[in-house]
């Protein structure tokens, strides 16, 4: 079904793959009459030609310029504020602002639509790109309206892939967009790119999630594409429509990549016509000889509909086994469970689903920029017309991703059809992709077709002892379930009419819905503030020499963004960084907060010229080590540090980084960190990413000495020495992997705005 290569590999003429031995140079000469060295090889992807095409720096060192850029309403009016502060003065790029996280969620009183009254009068004053609430969620908009072959786009949402319309696009936080704004360039090391080599066709019943689940399961685990760019290229691509493409590709965020790209084709042609974009299209395909660090070869035809169990997009099971073995796979979910600390936290149990020998689930949802796309949506209505899901407890929802395609279903029938079913429409939105609507009742397990089933994704607090959770299926399995009142079954097992009418795009919606303000900034309008948006507090500069504590303390295998800052309710406060930072680890470590602001109290003291009487030991071990004796307590900079194994993974958000600076963090260690764009924020945002291998190392509560840690950084040390202060002070070594000659002078001004301040001091800008 997948099998990954241990090695690299060679593509020919895009279908026949060399395995790179001692026999690829002479069998690449039989097949294409020449020959062709390794490193040119790497030029024949078509990740390769993208980046130059984008590129102003070396070949290794990549400074990247994005053709356009996204962002949504829990992001958009932080980069902004931060961009304003950082000296941009009107958006150098298309740059477009949705209005698809907190469309929905009411609480705070008006602060949502406040939010995006001030994204609006930013379009104008900046020269942007406003979506109206409910009109389209981020992704859609961004396939419907701005990707392109060959472009490349930066979103400040992880799932940001446009790779099957030819577009290389990634998320990251909020300061890599800055960059952007202010006219730089988004720095990385050339990426490795593993080819996912599609044969044959899906059998009927098979969507486009039961694909990318079962890709996820076997590579996220083992780390086979992590920051790297999966390319898509075979001849299974031509089995596949465009809708069923776009369904896999944004998946391709949970496999931990940077990014994707697909090999187009005249069916990739055929939608940017039908949405009105004809030149948006070309055919991009890799070189006739190829060459790529990994390849992953799937076989459609023998890929089955598939759910993924709580907590994670790589607990991958078939339905068929979870039919057969449901109590040895529930017992395996269970004991998998980790969930926050916290006397009130239930225990996980799902084994009260089995009755009479079959699993039974509680809701259902085919929602976002995933399950909310055309051919999903009129896959389920084939199933669930004519039918009925019941009036029992069981719920179905469905949010389409965007208005036309709302508006699409509404003409052809289909969202009737639903309806009659008992399936309940809504508008575009993300919210039960994060946990801010569709909540299930307490024990529920709902089934999603949404990108994320992370702990709280459906809205639960385990902490205050409420917990629920979420498995992914694809909307035709989801559909098949709902028709059976809540029972587990795969669409594999109906033999349901798939024929589905053309698409017919109205560009209309957007032009009357959508402000295109795009290279038209005005100065004259002022920015419209709601009580609830507060710009960035000033942020300290990095000291000399450091000390940090540990206030939270990890071991789990990884910790994802929504455990450091959660989803939900909470999204509604991060205008205001203060109150943001209140959420700060909640649901994971609930005496995170106190500990971290203990901390930053004894800095404040040690900023007004009061040396902390409580570091009076710590300050005494200090001077007992060789060659710092003479170091005074005020110049020693006090900050608060975690310590994970592997934190980041997940959401883009900057705000898991930005939320412990505005509680004093200064520094991360880690094992390693789970995603590049979960270390870049912490970047931007002057904490200090430390690689430390050894957790034994640590506990809570230990403090960490780093003396002439900013003369370090600055003089581009990647070994860094600290000092364990216990009873009996030990060395320890840290590493901080590869920085650029930037992000190092970040860490070393506190931050990406007072960064760009300076420079701006500089060059005599006011």
């Amino acid at each position: 079904m997948i099998e990954l290569y241990n090695g690299g590999a060679y593509l020919v003429r895009g279908r026949d793959i060399v395995p790179d031995d001692m026999d690829a140079p002479r069998s690449i000469r039989g097949m294409v009459g020449r020959d062709v060295s390794r490193d040119d090889a790497r030029k024949g992807t078509m990740a390769h030609s993208i980046l130059m095409s984008h590129n102003t720096g070396t070949e290794e060192d990549l400074m990247i310029k994005f053709d356009s850029m996204a962002v949504h309403d829990i992001t958009s009016v932080s980069i902004v504020l931060t961009a304003r502060a950082s000296g941009m003065k009107r958006f150098p790029m298309p740059f477009v602002m949705t209005n698809c996280h907190n469309s929905m969620c009411a609480i705070g009183g008006t602060i949502n639509e406040d939010d995006h009254v001030f994204a609006l009068s930013a379009a104008k004053k900046y020269g942007g790109i406003f979506v109206s609430p409910n009109i389209a969620v981020i992704h859609s908009f961004m396939r419907e309206m701005m990707a392109g072959c060959g472009r490349m786009i930066l979103s400040s949402d992880s799932h940001t892939r446009y790779g099957a319309l030819g577009t290389l696009a990634t998320g990251e936080g909020g300061g890599e967009l800055v960059k952007q704004l202010v006219g730089r360039t988004y720095d990385l090391k050339y990426p490795e790119v593993v080819a996912v080599c599609l044969t044959g066709k899906p059998n009927k019943g098979v969507g486009p999630h039961d694909v990318a689940l079962s890709i996820i399961g076997e590579v996220f685990k083992n780390g086979y594409v992590k920051n790297k760019v999966m390319e898509f290229v075979g001849d299974g691509i031509s089995s596949l429509s465009v809708d069923f493409r776009c369904g896999v590709d944004v998946m391709t965020t949970e496999t931990a990549c940077w990014s994707s790209i697909w090999r187009t084709d005249d069916a990739v042609r055929e939608w940017f016509e039908i949405h009105g974009r004809p030149d948006a299209y070309r055919e991009i395909a890799p070189a006739d000889v190829a060459y790529y660090d990994g390849l992953i070869l799937v076989d459609l035809s023998k890929i089955e509909p598939v759910i993924a169990m709580p907590f994670h997009p790589s607990n991958v099971y078939k339905i068929s086994e979870m039919r057969r073995n449901a109590r040895d796979i529930i017992r395996e979910t269970e004991e998998r469970a980790v969930l926050p600390a916290g006397s009130q936290c239930p225990e996980f149990k799902l084994t009260p689903k089995i009755r009479g020998g079959d699993f039974f689930v509680d809701q259902a949802v085919i929602c976002g920029c995933s399950g909310g796309t055309y051919e999903n949506i009129m896959a389920a209505a084939a199933i669930l017309g004519g039918n009925s899901i019941g009036s029992s407890t069981f719920p179905m929802s469905v949010y389409p991703g965007s208005q036309p395609i709302y508006a699409e279903i509404l003409k052809n029938g289909a969202a009737h059809r639903l309806m009659q079913a008992g399936a309940v429409l809504h508008p575009a939105f993300c919210g039960p992709c994060f946990g801010a609507g569709e909540i299930p009742s307490n024990g529920g397990l709902s089934i999603r077709h949404t990108t994320r089933n992370f702990p709280n994704r459906e809205g639960s607090k385990p902490g205050e002892g409420q917990i629920s959770s979420v498995a992914l299926m694809d909307a035709r399995s989801i559909a098949a379930t709902a028709l059976n009142g809540g029972r587990l079954t795969s669409a594999a097992d109906l033999d349901a009419d798939y024929a589905c009418p053309k698409f017919f795009f109205d560009r209309g919606i957007y032009e009357k819905r959508v402000y295109d303000g795009s290279g038209r900034p005005d100065e004259g309008v002022s920015l419209t503030f709601g009580p609830n948006i507060k710009d960035w507090p000033e942020v300290p500069e990095l000291t000399e020499h450091l000390l940090v504590r540990i206030v939270c303390y990890i071991t789990d295998p990884v910790t994802t963004t929504d455990e450091i800052i959660p989803s939900g309710e909470t999204s509604s406060y991060r205008s205001n960084p203060l109150m943001m930072a209140e959420f700060t680890f909640g649901r994971k470590d609930p005496g995170y907060l106190a500990r971290a602001k203990e901390v930053q109290s004894l800095e404040r003291k040690r900023a007004a010229g009061i040396a902390p009487p409580e570091l009076g030991e710590i300050y005494g071990r200090i001077k007992r080590i060789s060659g710092y004796e003479s170091i005074r307590p005020d110049e020693i900079g006090i900050g608060s540090t975690i310590y994970a194994n592997k934190p980041g993974d997940g959401s883009a958000r900057e705000q898991a980084a930005s939320c412990q600076r505005m509680l004093g963090a200064s520094a991360n260690l880690a094992r390693e960190y789970a995603t590049k764009r979960y270390r870049s924020n912490l970047l931007n945002w002057g904490i200090i990413p430390f690689l430390a291998e050894d957790p034994s190392s640590f506990e809570l509560g230990d403090c960490i000495f780093f003396p002439n840690i900013r003369r370090a950084i600055l003089d581009g040390e990647e070994t860094i020495a600290g000092y364990l202060l216990r009873e009996k002070t030990s060395k320890i070594t840290t590493h901080l992997g590869t920085l650029t000659d930037t992000e190092r002078q970040i860490l070393a001004d506190g931050c990406l705005i007072n960064y760009y301040k300076n420079k701006m001091r500089e060059e005599g800008v006011s």
